[in-house]
């Protein structure tokens, strides 16, 4: 037994005092990865007006391990659920904007897009970089928050934008799990506002187009039913937009 003992010990010291058993013991323990080195999966997704594509926003965003899809957006820039909906605007555009007259029809279209709209102001010199009164812009303030119901974030850079952005999609969709849709989830207040919100989430249908279709149809069912012919009978509508509006209502729908 003590023999035994002694040929364990000499056979212990000299894998120990072998330098190349050493060496490929560290190999192997570096090769192995932690289970945190593993790259993680994410399921938070946020959608992104494609004219944002150059923004750092979107950068820091990737950085964070959250999935960005550029989309053709026709109202906010940013996507964060069916309810959320953001725009964006550093302190030039803000002010551009507002001396332009473009600021509250933009605000007016997020509001009936959005249960939940938000603008997000970024940046610096607000009220020194151009020469537009401080009532002006307080008051522009006050319509946007009272007159529309729209909450206003500043933040300092792009990097605070995104920090706000992944909090924000974190909550509504892992935590409030609600999806993120490309329309949100608009409140109509009559049965004619619902049926034209509905025609518009065709594809390349405006809103102008969605009255169109339902002045000449008369009814949503009417509109599905139509044949490519009747559709292009419509001003605007030519043959691709009726093909990809025929292809949408007449799709099999699968889950991805």
């Amino acid at each position: 037994m003590h023999q035994q003992l002694w040929v364990l010990r000499t056979a212990l010291r000299k894998k120990i005092h072998d330098p190349a058993a050493i060496y490929q013991a560290a190999q192997q323990q570096e090769n192995q990865k932690k289970l945190e080195e593993f790259p993680k999966k994410t399921s938070i997704k946020i959608i992104v007006d494609h004219r944002e594509s150059r923004s750092p926003v979107m950068r820091f965003l990737t950085q964070k391990d959250i999935t960005v899809e550029p989309q053709q957006l026709d109202v906010g820039d940013y996507i964060i659920s069916s309810r959320i909906g953001i725009e964006r605007k550093t302190v030039d555009d803000f002010l551009g904007s507002l001396l332009e007259g473009k600021l509250f029809v933009q605000m007016k279209n997020l509001r009936a897009t959005y249960s939940r709209p938000l603008l997000v102001i970024e940046g610096e010199g607000l009220l020194t970089k151009r020469n537009i009164s401080h009532n002006a812009i307080f008051g522009s303030f006050t319509a946007i928050i009272v007159d529309f119901g729209i909450p206003i974030i500043t933040t300092q850079s792009a990097q605070e934008t995104a920090d706000l952005l992944a909090v924000m999609a974190q909550r509504e969709q892992k935590e409030g799990d609600r999806v993120v849709a490309i329309r949100g989830e608009k409140t109509a207040r009559t049965i004619a506002e619902q049926q034209q919100f509905l025609i518009e989430g065709l594809p390349n249908v405006s809103a102008v187009l969605a009255q169109r279709l339902l002045q000449h149809f008369g009814s949503i069912r009417s509109i599905a039913n139509a044949t490519e012919e009747e559709l292009c009978k419509i001003n605007g509508i030519g043959k691709n937009i009726a093909t990809d509006i025929l292809k949408i209502l007449n799709a099999e729908y699968l889950k991805e």
